[in-house]
């Protein structure tokens, strides 16, 4: 799972470069070069879809996804551990729809194209959310059977401090 884990996190870290790329690429040859390119907007769209999904899925295991603790904190450890099941619950039945509906999604748009990147079909532009919805769901029942990842894994290490 660690490598897995890896992975989310190097797919999406591409993403979020290539996106960062693309657009001033693109501001540029508008209005530096007056000459407007077509794919950079579409193709930031689809890094943006790349990153969300599977890196929505390396913060579920890391523990990093968006949480209100205020009222958890505050929780004896039995309610703490009943709230924290409910999230796992319904994180689970999150990721299920994506897997359900996002591979439905796929399926029926796997014959259009997009305008500017015919050779792409659209059903594999949405594959990060079957993709991410399956790799939380994974991440998940890691949690539940074995719980959190070890500290000590290969992507968890602490920082080595500075003096």
């Amino acid at each position: 799972m660690d490598w897995l884990y890896l992975a989310c996190i190097v797919v999406a870290g591409i993403g979020v470069v290539v996106m960062t790329l693309v657009i001033p690429y693109g501001v540029f040859m508008r209005y530096v070069l007056n000459s407007a390119v077509p794919w950079p907007e579409p193709a930031s769209v689809l890094m943006m879809i790349l990153f969300t999904f599977l890196g929505a899925a390396a913060c579920y295991r890391a523990g990093v996804h968006i949480a209100v603790g205020l009222l958890t904190e505050q929780l004896a450890p039995a309610p703490k551990r009943a709230m924290s099941f409910l999230v796992d619950v319904l994180m689970a039945a999150l990721s299920l729809f994506m897997v359900v509906y996002g591979t439905e999604l796929v399926a029926l748009t796997m014959n259009q194209v997009i305008a500017e990147f015919p050779f792409l079909p659209v059903g594999i532009t949405y594959l990060p959310i079957p993709v991410g919805g399956a790799i939380t769901l994974l991440f998940i029942l890691e949690h539940a059977w074995i719980g959190p990842p070890p500290r000590e894994s290969i992507v968890h290490r602490e920082p080595t401090p500075v003096n």
